[in-house]
C-alpha cells in the first residue's frame, strides 16, 4: 500500500486517502449563496479522487466576509445550495468539509482580480472589526475593536454556522484561525493590543479560539472531525511563533480538535516568507511529534513522490493541496498511477485508466 493512499480515520469518518483539497476562496458568490461554479469546482475535485474536499473560507456572518463575493453560511437559506454540493461529493466517495471563517480587519474588499480594493459602506461594504483598532495596511479599513458583546456574537455566529453546516451535509468542519483573519488577529501579539481578558498573555489571546471551539463542538457531533487551521508562525520577530503553536495544539487536542491544519503568515504585510517546496511541512511535523495531535501539511506540495514522503516520514497525517489542485483537479488519479497504486476510478473515466 502506498502510504498516500492509505485510509485515514478521524472520529467515525474515514478518508479513503491522505489527499485533501485545501480551502481556496473563489470570490464567485452573490449574497453568500453557492452556485454552479462551486458545484463544478468542488465536485470535479471529488471526481478527481481527493479523500477530503474542503470548501473555501465560508463567512459565518455578512461582516465576516473578505469580499462581497464570498461564500456564506450565515442564514438558513444558504443550506440548500450547499447540500446539493455535499450530496454530489459524497456520491463520489469523497468527504465534504467546510471552512468556517471571519475575515475581521481584512474584510470589505473587492475581488483580487479587480484590484483588491476597499469597498466603503455606502457602496456595499461594511465597517470591519478586530481585536484592536489597527488597520492591516494603508488602503484597508481601520477596524472597530470588538466589545465583549461583539466577541460573544462572533462565538454564537460560529456555533450557528456549524449547525447549518451539519444540516447542509458536511462531515468535517474547519475553523479558520490563520492568514491574518479575525481569530488569527486575536492570537497574534502583533495585532492584539487588548488589555482585557482577550489580550496580553498567551492564555488570554487564545481565549476567543477556545470559546469558538467549545461552541462549535456543542453542536458538531463528536463522531465528525473538527479541524483548526492556524498560521504556525507570523514569520516576524515579536509575533506568534511555532512554540506558541505547539502550546496551542496541546490545548486544542484536549478540547475536541481532531486535526491541526498547519499554514503560516498573513497577519501583517511586508513579511519575507521563504516559500519553497514543502516549506511549511516542518511545522506540521513538530506539532504532531510534540503533542500527538494529527496534523495536515500544506504549502508548495506539488508532486506525488513529495506527498508520499511526507506521509511515510510521519511528518503529517494529511496533505492539503491548493494551487496544484487548481492546475490539476485530477491530481489523485495521476498520483496513484505515478506511485503504482491501483485505485477506483469513476466509471465514466475508466477508459483513461486503461492504457
Amino acid at each position: 500500500m502506498v502510504h498516500l493512499f492509505s485510509p485515514l480515520q478521524l472520529g467515525d469518518i474515514q478518508l479513503k486517502n491522505r489527499i485533501a483539497v485545501s480551502p481556496m476562496c473563489e470570490y464567485s458568490s452573490a449574497d453568500g449563496f453557492a452556485n454552479d461554479w462551486h458545484l463544478v469546482h468542488l465536485g470535479s475535485r471529488a471526481v478527481g479522487g481527493a479523500g477530503l474536499v474542503l470548501s473555501e473560507a465560508t463567512a459565518v456572518c455578512p461582516e465576516g466576509r473578505i469580499s462581497t463575493a464570498d461564500l456564506g453560511i450565515w442564514k438558513d437559506e444558504h443550506v440548500a445550495s450547499l447540500r446539493r454540493i455535499t450530496d454530489f461529493i459524497l456520491r463520489q466517495g469523497s468527504v465534504p468539509g467546510i471552512q468556517l471563517a471571519h475575515a475581521g480587519r481584512k474584510g470589505s474588499r473587492t475581488e483580487p482580480w479587480t484590484g483588491d480594493e476597499l469597498v466603503p459602506p455606502g457602496k456595499g461594504g461594511w465597517k470591519t472589526v478586530a481585536p484592536s483598532a489597527l488597520p492591516f495596511s494603508a488602503g484597508y479599513d481601520t477596524p472597530v475593536a470588538l466589545t465583549q458583546e461583539g466577541i460573544e456574537k462572533v462565538v454564537v455566529d460560529f456555533k450557528t454556522a456549524a449547525r447549518r453546516a451539519l444540516g447542509a451535509g458536511f462531515r468535517v468542519v474547519e475553523i479558520h484561525a490563520a492568514h491574518g483573519y479575525l481569530v488569527n488577529q486575536f492570537l497574534s501579539p502583533l495585532t492584539n493590543k487588548r488589555t482585557d481578558t482577550y489580550g496580553g498573555s498567551f492564555e488570554n489571546r487564545i481565549r476567543l479560539l477556545r470559546a469558538i471551539v467549545a461552541s462549535v463542538r456543542s453542536v458538531w457531533p463528536e463522531r465528525y472531525p473538527l479541524f483548526v487551521r492556524i498560521s504556525a508562525t507570523d514569520w516576524t520577530e515579536g509575533g506568534w511563533s511555532i512554540e506558541d503553536s505547539v502550546a496551542l495544539a496541546g490545548v486544542l487536542k484536549g478540547e475536541g480538535v481532531d486535526l491541526l491544519d498547519c499554514s503560516s503568515g498573513g497577519v501583517v504585510p511586508g513579511v519575507k516568507i521563504p516559500a519553497a517546496p514543502g516549506y511549511q511541512v516542518p511545522f506540521a511535523e513538530r506539532i504532531r511529534k510534540e503533542t500527538g495531535i494529527s496534523t495536515g501539511a500544506v504549502g508548495v506540495i506539488v508532486k506525488a513522490e513529495q506527498a508520499e514522503e511526507i506521509i511515510v516520514r510521519g511528518q503529517a497525517d494529511l496533505i492539503l493541496m491548493a494551487r496544484e489542485m487548481l492546475r490539476d483537479p485530477y491530481f489523485p488519479l495521476r498520483a496513484a498511477a505515478e506511485l503504482g497504486q491501483d485505485i477506483t476510478w469513476p466509471a465514466p473515466y475508466l477508459r483513461a485508466k486503461r492504457k
